[in-house]
C-alpha cells in the first residue's frame, strides 16, 4: 500500500501541469505618443515588458482587434517604454491600447517550488521516521 501511495505522489510531481489560457497574465497600457514607427506607453515599473512575449496594439471600440505588432525596445527610469513596430494593419492613434504577456518565470525563481521542496523533505524525513 505504500508503494502505491510512494508512486501516486512520485508521478504527480514528475507530470508537468499545463498552463491554461485563463492563468496568463495580459496587461494594458495606454499609449502617449505616436511616431512613423515608434510607439510610447507608460509601462511605469514593469521592467519585464522588454522581454514580453507577446506585445500588440489593440482598438477597444472594435472589440479590442489587433492593430499592430511591437517589440518593446526600452524602458526609461520615468517608466516610458520605447516599442518598435513590426507589423500593423491600421494606423495606430493614441486612443488605441497596448497589450502584452507577462513573460513566463524560471521554475528556480518560483517560491512554491522552494516551499513544496521543503514540505516534501520535511515529510519524506517524517516518514522515514515511521
Amino acid at each position: 500500500m505504500r508503494f502505491l501511495l510512494a508512486l501516486v505522489i512520485a508521478l504527480m510531481t514528475v507530470v508537468p501541469a499545463s498552463v491554461v489560457a485563463a492563468q496568463t497574465r495580459d496587461f494594458r497600457f495606454e499609449i502617449t505618443a505616436v511616431g512613423d514607427t515608434t510607439v510610447t506607453f507608460r509601462a511605469g515599473r514593469l521592467t519585464w515588458i522588454v522581454r514580453s512575449p507577446s506585445t500588440i496594439v489593440v482598438d477597444p471600440r472594435r472589440r479590442d482587434a489587433l492593430v499592430a505588432r511591437l517589440k518593446v525596445l526600452s524602458v526609461s527610469s520615468t517608466g516610458e517604454a520605447t516599442a518598435l513596430v513590426t507589423g500593423q494593419t491600421g494606423r495606430i492613434t493614441t486612443e488605441h491600447f497596448v497589450l502584452a504577456a507577462e513573460p513566463k518565470t524560471r521554475w528556480y525563481r518560483s517560491p512554491l517550488l522552494w516551499i513544496g521542496t521543503a514540505f516534501g523533505l520535511a515529510a519524506g524525513f517524517g516518514l522515514g521516521k515511521l
